[in-house]
């Protein structure tokens, strides 16, 4: 049974309220609540957030009923990976095993229901302990991204012998996106981290990679919905 998740913290400092932010006629978490309810494979849906309205909001329209929360997981310092795990935890006292624990960012609201259901089939093709949604960076530490040294001059990041002088010619490097992830259970209960185990790429469109974290994030996102909604690749 494949368990969908949405975490959804009541705070910002970015855009305060934002997973709850209308964008484009709804709220910004149902843009991607709607894409797992709507999916034949995901078994049933989970909520994780410390915000009473976005909880209630959730349950009544069909999301287990898990409770709030806990305060220590609702802080900006903590990790997604305890709040994961109190999410499997607690949704499994009512489904039961969970095959597979499938987590949506809601601020990255872009996503088609083929790129879930692209990530599901490489978890089940690869049998990995987690797919992780990457685009290709857009900046290559390895060529054009630079930090300066103690005495203040700059040099690449991650120098290799001989330089690179094209991007073309420079190890691919990824941006880790919010925009799917798939686990499995076990890895998520045993892990501390998410890179313990063996994680690997779903390689995705960077267009449809933008998260929301600032308020021009917001708007972009909005623009880019718009178009998307505009040339048919979503519905409201």
């Amino acid at each position: 049974m494949i368990l969908g998740h949405i975490g959804a913290r009541k705070g910002s400092k970015g855009v305060p309220g934002k997973n709850f932010r209308p964008l484009c006629g709804k709220p910004l978490i149902d843009w991607s609540l709607d894409q797992l309810f709507a999916n034949p494979r995901v078994g049933a849906v989970v909520v994780s957030t410390d915000d009473e309205a976005i909880y209630e909001h959730a349950v009544k329209r069909g999301a287990l009923d898990i409770g709030l929360r806990p305060a220590e997981l609702a802080t900006d310092t903590a990790p997604k990976w305890g709040v994961w795990q109190h999410a499997l935890a607690t949704s499994e006292e009512k489904t039961g095993p969970v095959s597979a624990f499938l987590d949506l960012d809601c601020t990255s609201p872009l996503r088609i229901p083929e790129d879930i259901d692209g990530a599901l089939d490489l978890f089940t093709n690869e049998h990995p302990d987690m797919v992780m949604s990457v685009c290709e960076a857009r900046k290559n530490p390895y060529f054009n991204l630079v930090e300066p040294d103690a005495s203040g001059a700059l040099h690449v990041s991650k120098p290799l012998p001989g330089g690179v002088w094209a991007r073309q010619d420079a190890p691919v490097v990824y941006e880790h996106v919010g925009v799917v992830y798939v686990v499995a259970p076990e890895y998520l209960r045993r892990a501390k981290t998410i890179y313990e185990g063996r994680v690997v790429p779903y390689v995705l469109d960077s267009d449809r990679c933008h998260d929301i974290d600032t308020p021009y994030d917001f708007r972009l996102v909005e623009f880019l919905l718009k178009e998307q909604l505009a040339a048919g690749v979503r519905k409201v």
